[in-house]
């Protein structure tokens, strides 16, 4: 799905503050973990899809995010967050930070551990002012300008003491997110469309989802943070204090001599537990959680319907290679080299790999991952 936002409710804002600057004391953290099983055979655990070019721009999810949030933080400002087996592609990938902006996880355990490990981190080698935005590296963002007008009033709610999630303006009902509904103003001078968060709900059903939305007071929850490191974790402390702790030991002995010992010993005890599970949730029914709303062209990449809707093509690849007869809508990926003909298949999905094909239609591209799961259940790694 493809969910294209505009709003002139900030049109004003461009006043605020110059475009392109960075700002003080801002640090962006970008997770990049997960396999992207919705998008299989095309992400796999090896080369998830924050590796991959999907848009055909010529730069990999990844690296578009971190051209995205270069401008607001300046060198030195972006921290990846992802498992240890992917670091050196994200090296590579990402020739323009330098070997301490890449933070290694020896095993997943979820988006807390991850950002919460970088706000540690952040906080050692940048004091208590730091302010961290998480955004995640797999998500595709077009509109420069309103999303740093988002950011930067992001950030000062965040100076202001809240943690700070994007609303996306929900474009259709859509049961593929959570809701974040957006309460009183906070009336904050610098960031006049910044609200309290009275609530997150996680993916609703198609009525409720309906409902939400025609109150004008919910907005799609895209998983975006912007909040000072010290709240962030003084909030995970209230809530989590053994997980806290583990990432404070963690972050201490990272730039030192001793970060391999305590990373072996700690990290395989630390919660695995979302973010919003931990902190969001609980802290917005706190009163503590704001809303900033994020009036841009978002799109989470989340299958392969997604991305058709995405592309100007319906091929992903050499058109050359695609044939489609009677099959209006169908989504082509020859990415084996082979040719691929669809007859009389409308809205059908063909991927084309070297080891694996995936024959499906877009309004099952979401159940993609079931396929995921029985080919692990039938032991085949090799195709995960």
């Amino acid at each position: 799905m493809r969910y294209c936002t505009a709003s002139s409710a900030i049109t004003g804002l461009a006043t605020l503050a110059p475009m392109s600057l960075t700002i003080p004391g801002f640090h962006a953290v970008v997770p990049a973990g997960g396999a992207g099983t919705r998008l299989w055979p095309l992400s796999r655990a090896g080369h998830p899809k924050f590796l991959l070019d999907l848009t055909g721009s010529g730069r990999t999810l990844l690296q578009a995010t971190v051209d995205r949030l270069l401008p607001l933080t300046g060198a030195g400002g972006v921290l990846v967050v992802t498992g240890a087996r992917h670091a050196d592609a994200v090296a590579a990938q990402l020739p323009e930070l330098g070997a301490a902006d890449v933070l290694a996880e020896p095993s997943p355990r979820d988006s807390m551990a991850a950002i919460g490990l970088a706000a540690a981190v952040l906080l050692e080698r940048h004091g208590e002012d730091v302010v961290l935005g998480s955004f995640a590296a797999d998500h595709v963002i077009d509109g420069t300008e309103a999303f740093e007008r988002t950011v930067r009033e992001g950030v000062v709610a965040a100076r202001a003491g809240h943690v700070v999630t994007i609303g996306i303006a929900a474009t259709g009902p859509s049961t593929a997110f959570g809701y974040v509904r957006s309460g009183a103003s906070l009336d904050l001078l610098d960031a006049p469309s910044v609200t309290r968060a009275a609530g997150f709900t996680e993916k609703p059903d198609a009525v409720t989802a309906t409902a939400y939305l025609a109150t004008g007071e919910y907005r799609w929850n895209a998983g975006m943070f912007i909040v000072r490191a010290r709240v962030l974790l003084d909030h995970l402390a209230a809530q989590l204090p053994t997980l806290a702790a583990g990432l404070g030991e963690i972050a201490a002995a990272w730039d030192g001599p001793d970060r391999g010992e305590v990373l072996e010993r700690v990290w395989p005890g630390l919660t695995k537990i979302a973010i919003d599970h931990a902190i969001a949730e609980p802290v917005a029914a706190a009163g503590g959680v704001a809303v900033v709303p994020g009036d841009f062209t978002w799109d989470d990449v989340g299958d392969f319907d997604s991305l058709a809707q995405l592309l100007a093509s319906d091929t992903l690849g050499d058109e050359g290679l695609a044939l489609r007869i009677d099959a209006d809508g169908a989504f082509v990926v020859p990415g084996s080299g082979r040719t691929v003909s669809v007859v009389g298949l409308s809205d059908a999905v063909v991927v084309d790999t070297p080891d694996a094909v995936l024959v499906t239609t877009r309004a099952h591209a979401q159940s993609v991952k079931a396929a995921v799961d029985a080919w692990r259940a039938r032991g085949r790694e090799d195709l995960l």
